[in-house]
């Protein structure tokens, strides 16, 4: 039987090499807040306002961490836990090279939610969650005789981070003028493609045809794709 997947917490230092944190327990639960800013429009006569778009909200990811040193014995002498929970309450702290906490990266196995979302909606198939440790929340449940915290529960809560570049190659991506590129991934279908750039997977032809792909059950990984643009404001049938 395989080894479950480990959950892991890398710190992106600034100006030096990450530090990756495997966590000795799994989270029991992952919660992921996200939402939008709207305005309301107010026009005389009607029964409700209008709602107009703002702008996004960043996602916020929280969960529990349990730690435990116990193992290493509970008597005079123990190891303190907090040589533990304390890199874990470190990253609330500014980095004096960057003057701001450092950013962090949330992994546990590849399915974090979201990566199946379609590229038009901003998706990279993101295989982690990365962001800014916005609070940090230590609660010691064990001590030993001379009061050495033995056991402890994290709340962590991490703010997405999203680098300007990247907000403003998301927004470009659906720009109806412009003909995109792709890399194809393994095991990655032109219908893949197509409902993640068209929303439809049954348009995957147009692409097929810009590419001169004959078999498009033959496709090899890494190959680079022409998504054919908009035209006359929908994109080619």
């Amino acid at each position: 039987m395989a080894e479950p997947a480990r959950a892991t917490l890398v710190i992106h230092w600034t100006g030096r090499s990450d530090e990756a944190i495997a966590l000795a327990y799994n989270p029991a639960e992952l919660s992921f807040d996200k939402g939008v800013q709207l305005a309301e429009i107010t026009i005389p006569g009607l029964d409700s306002p209008l709602q107009q778009f703002v702008r996004g909200q960043a996602e916020k990811l929280s969960l529990e961490l349990f730690f435990d040193s116990t193992d290493d014995g509970m008597a005079s002498g123990a190891r303190s836990v907090t040589e533990d929970t304390d890199k874990i309450y470190a990253l609330t702290r500014i980095e004096p090279s960057s003057h701001a906490p450092p950013q962090v990266s949330f992994i546990w196995g590849k399915a974090v939610p979201g990566r199946y979302l379609p590229a038009a909606s901003g998706n990279h198939r993101r295989e982690s969650f990365r962001g800014v440790v916005e609070s940090v929340k230590q609660r010691f449940t064990l001590f030993s005789p001379e009061g050495v915290p033995l056991r402890a529960t994290v709340t962590l809560s991490i703010r997405e981070f999203v680098p300007l570049h990247e907000q403003l190659a998301r927004a470009n991506k659906q720009s109806p003028d412009k003909t995109h590129a792709h890399v194809l991934r393994e095991r990655e279908t032109l219908a893949h493609v197509a409902a993640s750039y068209y929303l439809r997977a049954q348009r995957w032809r147009p692409i097929a045809s810009e590419n001169a792909i004959d078999d498009a059950r033959r496709l090899a990984p890494g190959r680079l794709l022409r998504v054919p643009a908009l035209v006359g404001g929908r994109r080619t049938p």
